[in-house]
C-alpha cells in the first residue's frame, strides 16, 4: 500500500483535496485509498485454509435477492494452475507476469442452482433472458470487491485477471464448468514482492455525480487528466506502434483508445448462448 498522506488527492486530483482523512478516519477507509494492483509476488503460497477463509468473507458481500449466483474455485493443483498460466500468457494478449503468480482464484457466475431450484420446486423459470446472466455476473463480480478487501486487510496483494475471458471455451473444459455457470475474472493473491503504485484516477468530477448524470467539460476533463496522469506516471512503453504509430503525447486517453481498437472477446456472447443463456 501506497505511504502517502494524501491518497485521495494523489488518486484523484485537487478536486479530492477537501474530502482528504482526518485522524479519526477507519482503517480500511485508509486501506482502499491507498491500494495497489500487485503483479510482483513472493514465491511463497496463502496456505488453503486462509484462501478458504478468505472466500467465506468475500461470499459474506451482497448479493441480488439472495439469490447467491457466485461461486469461486481456487486452482490448488500445480499441473492445473500451469496449464492456466499457458494460456494466459501466450498469445499477442499474453501478460508474461501471470506464469510466476503463487495462488490463481477464478470467480464464477452461477445461475445453475436458481435453475435446478425450479425443477426441485416444480416452478416455471420466467426470466430467462439477459438479467439471469447480468444478474450472476454482477454477483461474481461483487464477491471478487470483497476478497480483494479482506486480501489487502491481511498484508496479501492481488490483482483481478479479465483475461480469462479470452479463454471461456477452453477455462470452462479445464474447470468443468456446467451450463450456466461461467468465468467472470481471475484473481492473482500472494504475499506482495514490492509496493505497488497508486494508480491515478480520472477525477471525481468526471465520475461522482449529484442527482443526475452530467458530461459538461468532459472532452477537456480527460485532457487534464491525461497530462496530469502522464507527468507522474508515464507509461513505458505505446501500444501497437506498428498500426498507430508513435504518439507525441501518449497519456491515458489515447492508450485505452488503441487498446479497444483491436477486437477483444467478440466470441463471448456466443459461448454465453452455447452454454444455455438468452441474451435478449
Amino acid at each position: 500500500m501506497s505511504s502517502s498522506r494524501t491518497p485521495l488527492s494523489d488518486r484523484f486530483g485537487p478536486d479530492a483535496a477537501e474530502i482528504e482523512f482526518g485522524a479519526d478516519a477507519p482503517p480500511v477507509h485508509r486501506q482502499l485509498a491507498a491500494r495497489g494492483s500487485v503483479r510482483k509476488f513472493r514465491s511463497d503460497t496463502v496456505p488453503y485454509s486462509t484462501l478458504r477463509r478468505l472466500c467465506a468473507l468475500a461470499l459474506c458481500a451482497p448479493t441480488k435477492s439472495d439469490l447467491q449466483q457466485r461461486d469461486i474455485i481456487i486452482i490448488d493443483a500445480p499441473s492445473l494452475k500451469s496449464e492456466i498460466a499457458a494460456l494466459l500468457t501466450g498469445g499477442p494478449l499474453g501478460q508474461k507476469w501471470l506464469a510466476d503468480v503463487p495462488n490463481l482464484l477464478i470467480f464464477c457466475g452461477n445461475n445453475r442452482r436458481q435453475r435446478r431450484i425450479h425443477a426441485l420446486r416444480d416452478r416455471p423459470f420466467a426470466n430467462d433472458h439477459l438479467d439471469a446472466f447480468f444478474n450472476a455476473a454482477v454477483d461474481a463480480g461483487i464477491a471478487l470487491s470483497a476478497f480483494v478487501i479482506a486480501a489487502e486487510a491481511e498484508g496479501l496483494g492481488v490483482c483481478p485477471v479479465s483475461a480469462i475471458r479470452n479463454h471461456s471455451e477452453t477455462l470452462s473444459r479445464l474447470l468443468k464448468l456446467p451450463d450456466h455457470v461461467f468465468p467472470v475474472a481471475g484473481l492473482a493473491v500472494g504475499y506482495p514482492a514490492e509496493t505497488p503504485p497508486l494508480s491515478m484516477r480520472l477525477p471525481l468530477s468526471v465520475t461522482v455525480h449529484r442527482d443526475t448524470f452530467l458530461e459538461d467539460g468532459i472532452d477537456a476533463a480527460i485532457e487534464t487528466y491525461d497530462r496530469r496522469r502522464a507527468a507522474a506516471q508515464p507509461y513505458a512503453s505505446q501500444r501497437y506502434v506498428r498500426e498507430f504509430g508513435l504518439a507525441d503525447n501518449y497519456g491515458w486517453s489515447e492508450d485505452k483508445a488503441r487498446q479497444y481498437a483491436r477486437p477483444e472477446r467478440a466470441d463471448f456472447g456466443a459461448y454465453a448462448r452455447r452454454i444455455g443463456f438468452k441474451l435478449d
